[in-house]
């Protein structure tokens, strides 16, 4: 599932394409087609995200006049040439030029103003936008028994944090992922949430996730780069048994929840 700098990404880039330009709006696959039929030929005035949901406004004179998308596990949306819709195409967004295509999200729907703020208020801060508020998810973390690597990939105390940016975070600043939210040190969470705040919206500048320092990068330690689709380097994510770069120990790797965890046992100790 994308993190929630690729949806803010994908927030900008809608926004750079199409904004302030009425588009066409179609549903190429049929299930969208009732709704893309009241947007289409009307201003594409403005385009959000929080956390992973993304919010594109329309100023059709319809009291539902914006898409909510969440991609889900398989759901993607791509900006290309303008050409013959390829595969099941949910929502198509065009100016003729270019064209955005939505393929297999979890959610596309109509959604009215009052009704996206209501689901913004179901989630915790977003490190990337400019009003989140920390406070909101400590209180909730500090209340709370879960480990601190459950309750960051909550959506409701870390809006866009998954599973990438749980696990380097945490490594980051040496706080083994076990440790209960009501254990955490307040002084920690502040550093993991400035730290959030960083390498997401480093994120959402880049395209790619980087988590690892110059002095632990392949130059220095002279290794190869990372490849892998996500792009960047990371301490601990998908490199399980592989040794740590810093202490060298091998990174472990547990599930969690239903989702693979990975941190080092001999640099994570803090609480």
């Amino acid at each position: 599932m994308p993190e929630g700098h690729v949806i803010h990404r994908l927030a900008r880039t809608t926004m750079s394409t199409f904004g302030g330009r009425p588009v066409r709006v179609s549903s190429p696959q049929g299930r969208f087609a009732e709704a893309a039929a009241i947007l289409d030929g009307h201003v594409l005035q403005g385009a959000s995200a929080c956390g992973k949901h993304l919010f594109i406004d329309f100023d059709a004179p319809h009291p539902e006049h914006i898409v909510h998308i969440h991609l889900g596990l398989i759901g993607k949306f791509f900006f290309e040439p303008a050409g013959a819709p390829r595969g099941a195409v949910r929502l198509r967004i065009t100016d003729g030029e270019t064209a955005a295509d939505l393929h297999g999200p979890q959610m596309c729907r109509l959604v009215t103003a009052s009704e996206q703020r209501a689901q913004i208020e179901k989630l915790g801060p977003d490190p990337i936008r400019a009003d989140a508020d920390p406070d909101i998810a400590w209180q909730r973390i500090r209340r709370s028994g879960r480990s601190i690597a459950s309750l960051l990939m909550d959506q409701r105390i870390t809006a866009g944090v998954g599973n990438i940016y749980r696990a380097e975070v945490l490594f980051r600043h040496r706080i083994n992922p076990m440790c209960p939210g009501n254990r955490l040190k307040r002084s920690s969470w502040q550093l993991i949430w400035a730290d959030l705040v960083e390498l997401m919206r480093d994120g959402v500048e880049a395209g790619r996730i980087d988590t690892v320092l110059p002095e632990h990068g392949p130059q220095a330690q002279g290794r190869p780069a990372r490849v892998d689709r996500h792009g960047g380097e990371v301490y601990v994510y998908r490199r399980a048994a592989q040794p740590c770069l810093v202490c060298g120990s091998a990174v472990r790797v547990a599930k969690l929840e239903g989702r693979n965890l990975y941190w080092c046992g001999r640099c994570q100790r803090r609480h």
